[in-house]
């Protein structure tokens, strides 16, 4: 493979509202400037030498033929995403987050896959449009339906487990090991009741315990609880998890003030939409998605110094939100043409 710095490439082609020509631009099979990585080619010939990531965002097959390798509807789209799915679980970790792009019953598809291999539901997140997103009248009649000006960006987490349990089970079973009451739990950690109620708890009422009431608890456990059970809380046998380790344990995540789960935002077009100037002046890519909540996704779920992984890069929007946000991104694009674009959209811009 070869390395490109953005100074090798033409400046004059892409960028925000500007028409684009790839008769200039050289065919390339790895573009990076250090930070950002970009490979063209399939991603899961690449995940196993990318660095960690902290954040994943899948914007791949919706079922509609939207792109080449994309599935004609949304009954094959488990099976086109399940060696994706498998790849990014053992790469990630407890702390890794990932946002998944796709219609209303593409993430319906695909949801049974991911939690089977153990990732778990947080939140989805729909992407309103309005109504500039009707292209001219809509027949409903004819179609039958509402029209539809949303998409879905499904938030996920990588689920932690100990000796094959969740933190909620290894919690209680640790505590129970000790041999302590659970009461002893909430002098533990100075409260009333909040540890029992809360921490202990094993249905939907359990809440994960700070890192510095975990440290308490693991702390009178191991001073207090049977001597014949010592360690308690350890992953190792040897020696206790600590706050540090404990926070390792959790992904990251910081919700900007006033957002909720509804993302009012018109479509794509104007100064940031990459056109071709074919026939007239038509967008690149049907499904470039907005940088700004690129960078609202990445922001919210990592931070400074971060990985963000991008398997299906397009025109690598999420790629260019980790660079305007001081992460560092790795990304593949299986379309020679979307792989040029993108590359010459972070030499113009940068």
């Amino acid at each position: 493979m070869s390395n490109l710095n953005n100074k090798h490439l033409p400046t004059s082609t892409v960028g925000r509202g500007k028409t684009v020509t790839l008769d200039t631009l050289p065919e390339i099979d790895h573009w990076t400037n250090g930070e950002i990585n970009l490979y063209h080619g399939d991603s899961q010939n690449y995940y196993s030498k990318w660095d960690t990531p902290t954040v994943i965002v899948s914007d791949g097959a919706y079922g509609i033929l939207g792109f080449e390798g994309d599935t004609s509807n949304h009954y094959s789209i488990a099976e086109w995403y399940e060696p994706h799915i498998q790849a990014w679980s053992q790469q990630a970790t407890p702390q890794t987050t990932l946002w998944f792009w796709n219609s209303e019953i593409g993430w319906a598809t695909v949801h049974p896959v991911l939690e089977r291999y153990g990732w778990r539901y947080v939140n989805a997140n729909v992407w309103n449009k309005g109504k500039a997103h009707i292209a001219g009248n809509v027949n409903t009649a004819k179609i039958r339906r509402f029209p539809v000006v949303t998409e879905m960006c499904v938030q996920y987490v990588f689920e932690p487990r100990i000796d094959n349990l969740t933190l909620q089970q290894w919690l209680y079973r640790e505590w129970k090991r000790t041999g302590l009451p659970l009461r002893k739990a909430n002098e533990a950690c100075g409260v009333k009741d909040v540890a029992v109620r809360k921490y202990l708890d094993q249905g939907h009422l359990w809440y994960m315990p700070p890192p510095e009431m975990f440290e308490k608890m693991v702390t009178f456990a191991n001073e207090y609880g049977e001597p014949s059970g010592r360690p308690y809380f350890s992953r190792d046998g040897n020696n206790p998890l600590n706050s540090e380790d404990w926070i390792k344990m959790r992904s990251k995540f910081y919700c900007p003030m006033g957002f909720t789960n509804v993302w009012d935002r018109n479509p794509l077009k104007g100064a940031e939409r990459i056109k071709v100037p074919t026939k007239g002046s038509r967008a690149a890519h049907l499904n470039q998605k907005p940088l700004d909540l690129m960078r609202l996704i990445i922001e919210a779920s990592s931070d400074e110094g971060d990985v963000v992984w991008e398997p299906f890069g397009g025109l690598f929007s999420a790629s260019l939100a980790a660079k305007e946000t001081r992460r560092r991104a790795f990304a593949a694009e299986l379309d020679s043409t979307y792989f040029q674009l993108g590359i010459e959209r972070f030499n113009t811009i940068f």
